[in-house]
């Protein structure tokens, strides 16, 4: 009987994530859980309260968007739990995304473990789409967090004073 690989053919290697150039950001029409419901992100504005995981209610310090050509990654609907995401979704495959499940322990080795995209790559249901153009919508805190987009949960960098995402 073959094992269940989810997909994934014995002994192949995952390509390297490339991640030298990568952007931050959220693909443009991803709907973010904000105070006044799901609204997509370029419609956002500075001070609109963005529900966190780690953090309840944040106010966004600061936004901008950017046109880049990225490796992107399909995470299809239901594939990360029983609703999430609630729809096929596409990220920048440097987009880090928190994991509950499995994958956690296996790739992060915990409960839970925030990881890149680009290693959930299962050439089943989370695939790669290759190079994409899209406008990614860079958002600001204070502080790092986990934030609810398209029913996923996807870690946003704080922002340092000058707009670039901080280390």
């Amino acid at each position: 009987m073959k094992p269940n690989t989810v997909g994934r053919e014995i002994g192949r290697q995952m390509p390297p994530l490339r991640t030298e150039n990568a952007h931050t950001g959220l693909v443009a029409g991803t709907l973010l859980l904000t105070a006044d419901g799901e609204i997509p992100v370029e419609y956002l504005s500075v001070g609109d309260r963005i529900i966190t995981r780690n953090a309840g209610y944040v106010p966004l310090r600061a936004l901008h968007s950017i046109r880049v050509t990225e490796e992107a990654v399909k995470i299809a609907a239901g594939s990360l739990g029983d609703t999430k995401p609630t729809h096929h979704v596409m990220v920048p495959a440097s987009q880090m995304v928190l994991v509950r499940d499995w994958r956690a322990r296996a790739l992060g080795g915990a409960a839970q473990a925030v990881l890149p995209a680009g290693c959930l790559i299962d050439d089943e249901f989370i695939t790669s789409l290759g190079p994409r153009e899209m406008t990614l919508v860079c958002l600001g805190f204070e502080a790092p967090h986990v934030v609810y987009a398209d029913g996923l949960e996807l870690s946003v960098p704080a922002m340092s004073m000058t707009g670039a995402a901080a280390a």
